[in-house]
């Protein structure tokens, strides 16, 4: 398993386009949106500035775009080429593969959080109470990843090598929007706004914006994060049964 994980991180990091979309763009997003906004003046209903809240919506979009999008793309394109059933023929487990997918994405979403810290640290003079806030900050967003990348081993089990990428578009960007991540959801009417807190994205961006006030991450939000987390992995393994059986 440990040859099969080292393969799909040097896989993933060779994959230049797929850096770009993970790594770069979210920070371009993040001086797009961010960048001439005031450092000072609250957005409504936050409690935090426009360079803060954007800082942990962009680092949780580029996270998402590491384990989602990579996710679902790759798995679906294997099973289509034999790759998947070639796997089956070895002693590595399910759970293996399913390993090795999560963790190269990981290495991914990993500067893809960083480079949006460094981004808005750099550029926006975002700066933090205690230091400690950044660390819990990183580990918060890395680890709530994880939802995301069971998301994604789901829908590259559920489509075929054509059909993922509509899918997995419509699933990406319908979550980042409706979640917050792109704009605050005090923007939204009231009864989009009370959908969208039932989100997973919105759960994932509240985790950091609870530690950027120097709070403990609301229940609500690990519980919705938990609850998905269960969901989608459940989803997961289902497929990748169904999968098996027709190999």
């Amino acid at each position: 398993m440990n040859t099969l994980i080292k393969l799909e991180i040097a896989r993933t990091l060779r994959n230049k386009k797929f850096m770009f979309f993970s790594v770069i763009y979210p920070a371009g997003l993040y001086l797009l949106i961010a960048g001439g906004a005031s450092s000072t003046e609250i957005v409504e209903g936050t409690g935090l500035t426009l360079p803060l809240l954007m800082m942990v919506s962009m680092a949780s979009f580029g996270a998402i775009t590491a384990v989602l999008v990579g996710n679902s793309e790759r798995i679906a394109k294997e099973r289509e080429k034999g790759w998947v059933r070639q796997l089956r023929l070895t002693a590595l487990p399910g759970r293996g593969y399913v390993t090795a997918k999560v963790a190269s994405a990981a290495v991914v979403s990993l500067p893809s959080i960083l480079v949006v810290f460094l981004v808005a640290a750099l550029v926006k003079d975002v700066r933090m109470d205690a230091a400690w806030q950044w660390f819990a900050l990183v580990g918060a967003i890395w680890a709530g990843s994880i939802v995301f990348a069971a998301l994604g081993v789901a829908v590259g089990y559920l489509a075929t090598g054509d059909a993922v990428r509509p899918i997995t578009m419509i699933i990406y960007f319908a979550l980042s929007m409706l979640g917050g991540l792109w704009m605050p959801t005090t923007t939204f009417p009231t009864w989009l706004q009370k959908v969208a807190e039932w989100t997973p994205t919105y759960a994932y961006a509240g985790l950091g914006r609870s530690i950027e006030q120097a709070n403990a991450p609301e229940v609500k939000h690990v519980t919705l994060l938990v609850v998905y987390l269960v969901l989608f992995a459940g989803v997961a393994a289902w497929l990748y049964r169904k999968d098996t059986r027709k190999s």
